[in-house]
């Protein structure tokens, strides 16, 4: 016995010369854990036991629930019926299922039309020529209206699918088809614009007006015996270059027309070579409203289509449009 007080009294003596941070603590004393006292505010209802079933749904209703405290006035129905719907929408669920996704807009357009297109795909289509016109609205149209970053590759994927869904044949177009359609389409069509016709006056002129580059003319075109003149002159003495006199009258060369209609047109503006091709669009436009028929063989000669081309600009720093001065080393 007095061995093992001994033993006892060396060890602590031992350990109290040690060094106290990594002196080894030989007697643990028990932690004591406080809980502060808390009044609920009211009784609270126990979850009721679990029952497992097939419900995938079975663990979202509430597990426990505060019992409201009864009032001394009575309660109606109507009270516990809002107590009730607040605890249904406790938990808010997104409208819809791409609100997590950056674009949720634009995401849910294009499964729309997915869908739409997959239910009826099987329906006989037109080819592109046949089908209907229609001018789509920009990215930048469709970005404001939606609000959201939206990149042109993924706005090409929505127009292709809207394409898809145009050429189904018109006269088997779903109602819900046609409403998908307008929302993307723009609120004016310029393939709808038609041109006012032109009419033969009692005189029996038809006046049309051509243009090309900034030259203007103003032609009438009556039944004769192959007169024209321009400006009061001869289509000889108004223009010196061959390629010009063809040029202007080249609508009624190319329909063998040349001595059957007169012409005398006034001209504005440009050169010789854009006051000339602005005759051949104008006669060949009032001869349409002579000669209707003769359409196809003014298109195949390129005579009732407005050149859009124009000069090009010159930029600082070059000598002409693109022409850059020559480089020198030195």
């Amino acid at each position: 016995m007095e061995c093992s007080s001994l033993r006892v009294g060396f060890r602590r003596a031992i350990a109290s010369s040690h060094n106290p941070a990594k002196r080894r603590v030989l007697f643990h004393q028990p932690r004591r854990l406080y809980a502060s006292h808390t009044e609920p505010d009211g009784p609270i209802r126990a979850a009721p036991p679990i029952n497992f079933t097939s419900d995938p749904d079975q663990f979202n209703q509430p597990h426990a629930e505060l019992i409201p405290q009864r009032r001394n006035s009575r309660s109606n129905d109507r009270d516990q019926d809002d107590y009730d719907h607040l605890l249904r929408r406790i938990r808010i669920v997104p409208a819809s299922p791409s609100y997590f996704t950056a674009t949720p807009r634009y995401t849910d357009d294009l499964l729309h039309l997915s869908s739409l297109y997959r239910k009826h795909q099987v329906l006989p289509k037109v080819s592109g020529a046949q089908a209907p016109r229609v001018a789509w609205k920009t990215l930048q149209q469709y970005k404001t209206e939606i609000g959201e970053p939206v990149r042109q590759k993924g706005y090409g994927m929505l127009l292709g699918l809207l394409k898809r869904l145009n050429y189904i044949h018109p006269s088997l177009l779903p109602v819900e088809v046609q409403r998908a359609l307008e929302r993307y389409k723009r609120s004016v069509q310029p393939h709808l614009n038609q041109p006012k016709p032109i009419e033969i006056d009692n005189l029996g002129r038809a006046r049309a007006v051509g243009r090309r580059k900034s030259s203007h003319a103003a032609v009438f075109v009556v039944e004769g015996e192959g007169e024209c003149l321009i400006n009061g002159r001869t289509l000889t003495d108004y223009f010196g270059r061959l390629h010009d006199r063809e040029s202007a009258v080249w609508a009624l060369k190319a329909t063998q027309r040349l001595d059957k209609y007169n012409v005398w047109a006034i001209v504005r503006g440009g050169g010789t070579t854009g006051q000339a091709e602005a005759l051949t669009l104008g006669v060949a436009k009032a001869l349409l409203a002579h000669e209707p028929d003769l359409k196809p063989a003014l298109r195949r000669a390129g005579c009732i289509t407005r050149d859009p081309r124009r000069v090009e600009r010159k930029k600082p720093g070059k000598l002409k449009a693109r022409k850059m001065p020559a480089w020198v080393k030195r």
